[in-house]
């Protein structure tokens, strides 16, 4: 797995970024465009690098303050021939699906936790086909809205502002669930309040609707899917295979919850809508808890530069900008 990076630097940095990217263990190939950057001006760096030694690198670029006075960019090429590589790779210690590249992952989830109209769109549909599977007793439409609600994104980005005390990451991704689910629940409200005059469902739907018992009553598996949902999600986005966030998805009940709190409480049944609430919340926090987790066993698991080398490359730094 090569990563290409491309970091734009001002001249007096360039000849120091250029030792240690070809100075990094699993790198393949260091070129320099000296002069190719208009703004902000200065030389570009292209680094073909081991995905396992990604993070390290970026340690030792963020020590000389690369990413304020010009920028760093990370592209992971469809297809590399080179012997080079080969080596590389090999060279780099652990493996590449199991690198955490931090700054990846924060903007990763950082995207998918920001309230916006596309997200409240798929979670306000979300919810209304979970409400059409509760009311119709349809197991397919009750998974469909598992499939189709995008909340993972926002809980993911609550795990990560945990764990790298990025409080405004974490408050945006507050934000998105605290109103994202509240106004999905209460359209969904409005939308069964006036199919009832409609006879489209009959009151006592709910006393029939076998295949949403599940969703009322939670209980400790309840917690212990969500926990294992939680870490198998964090865990896909870590090592970038989104296929596995479908498995996610269609394992937990959150959107089926908030819609059963939806229409039980406009039908009146009060302590059903509470089940099914509690479930919600049983969900949100064990899959939080369980990112938050994985995370914390990666942070120590993985190796951290050394403060000395941190401030010995601060000082190369401040020496070559005077």
């Amino acid at each position: 797995m090569i990563v290409q990076m491309r970091i734009c630097v001002p001249a007096e940095l360039t000849t120091l970024v250029a030792d240690l990217c070809q100075q990094q263990a699993g790198t393949a190939e260091v070129a320099l465009h000296t002069g190719a950057s208009i703004l902000p001006k200065g030389d570009v760096v292209l680094v073909h690098v081991a995905r396992e030694s990604v993070e390290e690198l970026m340690e030792k670029l963020r020590a000389l303050n690369v990413e304020s006075v010009g920028s760093i960019a990370l592209t992971a090429p469809d297809l590399v021939l080179s012997d080079r590589a080969e080596r590389a790779e090999e060279a780099a210690p652990g493996e590449g699906a199991d690198t955490v590249i931090w700054d990846e992952v924060s903007r990763q989830t950082g995207e998918e936790s920001r309230l916006s109209w596309t997200l409240l769109s798929f979670l306000v549909l979300a919810t209304l086909l979970a409400a059409i599977g509760i009311v119709t007793d349809s197991t397919i439409a009750i998974v469909g809205a598992m499939a189709v609600g995008p909340e993972f994104g926002p809980l993911a980005a609550l795990a990560v502002a945990v764990v790298r005390r990025n409080w405004r990451l974490g408050g945006r991704a507050a934000v998105a669930l605290g109103v994202g689910f509240p106004a999905a629940m209460l359209i969904t409200a409005l939308i069964t309040w006036l199919a009832l005059p409609l006879g489209l469902f009959p009151r006592d739907v709910l006393d029939r609707a076998s295949a949403a018992e599940f969703i009322y009553h939670p209980g400790p598996f309840s917690l212990i899917v969500a926990v294992l949902a939680g870490a198998a999600g964090m865990l896909s986005v870590i090592s970038g295979r989104s296929a596995a966030l479908i498995g996610v998805f269609i394992s937990v009940t959150t959107v089926p919850a908030a819609g059963f709190v939806a229409v039980a409480l406009v039908l009146g049944e009060f302590s059903k809508a509470a089940g099914s609430a509690l479930q919600l919340l049983v969900n949100l926090g064990g899959i939080v808890a369980a990112a938050v987790a994985v995370l914390y066993f990666y942070r120590l698991v993985t190796k951290r530069l050394p403060d000395g080398d941190v401030l010995r490359l601060r000082r190369q730094a401040l020496r070559a900008r005077r």
